[in-house]
């Protein structure tokens, strides 16, 4: 297979310092902070959107910001202004991550945004999270922790998305965040042409969703980038889907190389297929939006000059 996302090898650790860790973030419509303890993932998603020429190791090795913590603290004791939007944990990154079991710094910083009452949305593939269901389950009511789901179909999986963890598993985890209180969505992101935007498919995810208890579904359209079709043509050999490369010329409009930062698909395929995806959501009464539950709050700055005590528990990786 070729280097481009696919290697048998594990990633390489590194710690860098951070200057700074909270930023503002916009996509799509939503607009607020967002905190990246990791630079690089070790999930090797094909499709991912977060590999850029500044970041060319991006699956090979992994950057933990191991003053991430400190400076986030840092940050919001100096926070300009009473108020802060909520916090996405991470934006360019899996926050979750093998990396983490061994850094901590996603729990770290976590801590330090309940410290500040800082309210807070976790975006993760893994089912590492798992480790840190106290920690969430006691801000069940400023927090919201949304997986990002693209396929329950395992043999997909392991071509499309190596490192992440088996949907069953994640599902399982699911079930114990709604379980304990944690309000919970799932993502179906990115729905992709002619490998995960069958019936099949889209049933598998929502009945899974609902089962566990999901609230909130929601999802999006594969984006094209010139990285990214590259890996895309290699998974649509793999998967050994008819005519593959041809037909997604057609979807996207294709003309290589591609000159526009992001191609989407056109109009028609995407209102079909988020049509149907919202379809079969509100059939099993589940809300097909984002939530809109967590809203910008004041920081607490009492606890300004208390010594953070952070705490860590132990758990096997997936």
């Amino acid at each position: 297979m070729s280097r481009l996302w696919y290697s048998a090898l594990a990633p390489k650790y590194e710690l860098k310092k951070a200057k700074s860790v909270i930023h503002p973030f916009s996509i799509q419509g939503y607009t607020g902070m967002t905190v990246n303890p990791y630079q690089g993932c070790q999930h090797r998603c094909a499709y991912c959107y977060a590999t850029y020429e500044w970041s060319p190791e991006f699956y090979d090795k992994i950057y933990a910001k191991s003053n991430a913590p400190e400076i986030l603290e840092k940050e919001l004791q100096s926070w300009k202004g009473g108020t802060i939007s909520p916090v996405m944990v991470a934006s360019a990154t899996d926050p979750y991550q093998p990396a983490e079991l061994k850094y901590s710094l996603t729990r770290r910083c976590v801590e330090i945004l309940q410290k500040y009452h800082v309210p807070y949305y976790v975006f993760t593939k893994s089912a590492i999270i798992e480790r840190d269901i106290d920690l969430h389950s006691k801000y069940g009511q400023n927090c919201l922790v949304v997986w990002s789901i693209t396929t329950a179909n395992e043999r997909k999986r392991r071509i499309i998305e190596p490192g992440t963890s088996p949907a069953n598993r994640i599902f399982e985890v699911i079930q114990r965040f709604t379980d304990a209180g944690v309000p919970c969505g799932v993502n179906v992101d990115p729905i992709m042409p002619l490998i995960t935007d069958t019936d099949e498919e889209l049933d598998a995810i929502v009945d899974c969703c609902k089962q566990a208890g999901v609230k909130y579904i929601f999802g999006a359209i594969l984006r094209m980038r010139q990285d990214i079709w590259e890996r895309m043509k290699q998974v649509l050999n793999l998967l050994a889907v008819p005519d593959g490369e041809s037909r997604y010329k057609e979807i996207y409009e294709i003309v290589d190389p591609l000159t526009k930062a992001y191609i989407p698909c056109n109009r028609e395929y995407a209102k079909r297929t988020t049509n149907r995806l919202i379809e079969k959501i509100k059939s099993h009464g589940l809300c097909p939006d984002f939530p809109g539950c967590l809203r910008p709050q004041k920081i607490d700055r009492a606890c300004i000059g208390q010594t953070t005590i952070f705490s860590f528990t132990e758990t096997s990786s997936d």
